[in-house]
């Protein structure tokens, strides 16, 4: 029975998508619920899954725009088997069952040389996408079958295999940084051309309607982050081993954000029409770079989550925006966004409004300069900060008051919270 794969409806409004990646081979075999291709909307990618176990014959290439519903695949179920397809991964597992008991053996008691396989070991195996989804749902990282596969007693038919196959392992790929330092970089007149991805290409459109569509000005102020970074270096162990996470710099911008946004709420306001739309809550979007381009995700509600749960959010978003893994619902709906321009190092900058929205807060990196202190010139950590607003919405007086109560709050932070225990406590939560 022949099955075919169409193109899903990623959301409403979109009518074409981009095949942007083929996750398994033409003809190979295919495993029920496998994740076959990736498609690109202009708002997220998404994966294609395999509805039965059989055959996979191509229909589109790699690349293509197509329309939703457009046939990409066909299946044809029950033809061929896994062997078929048996990645060398996949292939080691299988010798590794039948091994001897007394190399099992050797496994459990030789001793370890060196445990320290830590997140730097990710993404160096090739895993199938089946073969992810597996180690997921189990709870088994990367690092943990490296070290399994470091102390595993290689036999003669491993060695076997290895030979057999060592012709089919592909090069490994270059990333974009080495590109510009081999040998493929000067001296020749070569040059790479390539088609803009959806996401890119809608990102490019909206960027350009902002520009003209808005009368956006930007307003800048300085914050000394010596307090906070005082208190991340006295709370930071307990903050992570309480809450296994982290305490980053962005918690407290989004803390400070939605406590501002409470005192100025035509800054979280959007045009609609004729109309002035102001919002109750505040939905605050965190722009992140991923694999292809930027994406903001959403923190819903922002305002009633404690540091720690802000931070546990934007863990979770920034992961799947690494993974390629955000949803529609996600990316959408924010009502004030913040950007970190400071991890690449920049030290001011103006940052565009994310349509419909009507403000931005960009963040910079952190510089020590001298500051006048209660009349002494010290030397402390500062902020540049940068507020982008649509100023047929936005006056002066609230976007300057806005930035200003940021800034207070930061160098402040107990004047984020209101209550009789001990503020700094209160505010991380512990």
């Amino acid at each position: 029975m022949t099955i075919e794969i169409k193109v899903p409806s990623p959301g409403e409004s979109i009518t074409e998508v981009q095949l942007s990646n083929w996750l398994v081979e033409d003809g190979s075999f295919v495993e029920k619920d496998q994740d076959v291709a990736e498609i690109d909307s202009d708002k997220a990618t998404l994966s294609i899954a395999a509805e039965a176990s059989g055959t996979i014959t191509f229909k589109v290439q790699q690349g293509e725009t197509v329309d939703v519903g457009t046939v990409i695949a066909t299946i044809e179920a029950g033809a061929g088997t896994a062997k078929v397809n048996a990645k060398p991964a996949e292939a080691a597992q299988s010798v590794s069952e039948t091994a001897k008991p007394a190399e099992t053996k050797a496994v459990k008691t030789e001793p370890k040389e060196d445990k320290t396989v830590t997140a730097s070991a990710e993404n160096q195996l090739n895993l199938s996408p089946l073969a992810r989804k597996m180690m997921e749902s189990e709870n088994i990282s990367e690092a943990e079958l490296l070290d399994f596969f470091k102390h595993y007693r290689l036999s003669k038919k491993d060695v076997q295999y290895y030979q057999e196959n060592k012709s089919n392992i592909p090069a490994p790929k270059t990333s974009a940084a080495k590109t510009f330092s081999d040998a493929s970089w000067g001296g020749n007149r070569d040059m790479d051309r390539k088609k803009m991805s959806m996401l890119r290409k809608k990102l490019s459109e909206r960027l350009v309607s902002v520009k003209n569509e808005t009368a956006m000005l930007t307003t800048f102020n300085e914050v000394n982050m010596t307090p906070i970074m005082e208190i991340r270096s006295k709370y930071k162990e307990v903050f992570k081993t309480k809450h296994n996470v982290g305490l980053g710099f962005m918690s407290f911008f989004t803390k400070a954000v939605t406590e501002a946004l409470k005192m100025y709420p035509q800054v979280n306001s959007q045009i609609d029409g004729d109309e002035i739309v102001t919002f109750k809550y505040a939905d605050i979007s965190i722009a992140v770079s991923g694999p292809k381009g930027l994406v903001v995700p959403v923190i819903r509600n922002a305002e009633t989550l404690s540091l720690a749960e802000i931070e546990l959010e934007v863990k979770k978003l920034a992961t799947k925006a690494r993974d390629n893994k955000l949803t529609l619902d996600e990316m959408t709906g924010g009502t004030f966004t913040i950007t970190n321009g400071g991890v690449f190092g920049s030290m001011l900058s103006t940052p565009i409004i994310n349509p419909p929205q009507s403000a931005i807060l960009g963040m910079h990196n952190i510089v020590e300069r001298p500051v006048a202190v209660n009349g002494k010139v010290e030397i402390h950590p500062i902020m540049y900060v940068a507020l982008s607003y649509d100023h047929r919405i936005i006056d002066g007086r609230e976007s300057v008051g806005f930035l200003v109560k940021v800034k207070e709050m930061l160098e402040n932070p107990a004047k984020m919270l209101f209550g009789s225990q001990d503020p700094l406590e209160v505010l991380l939560d512990l």
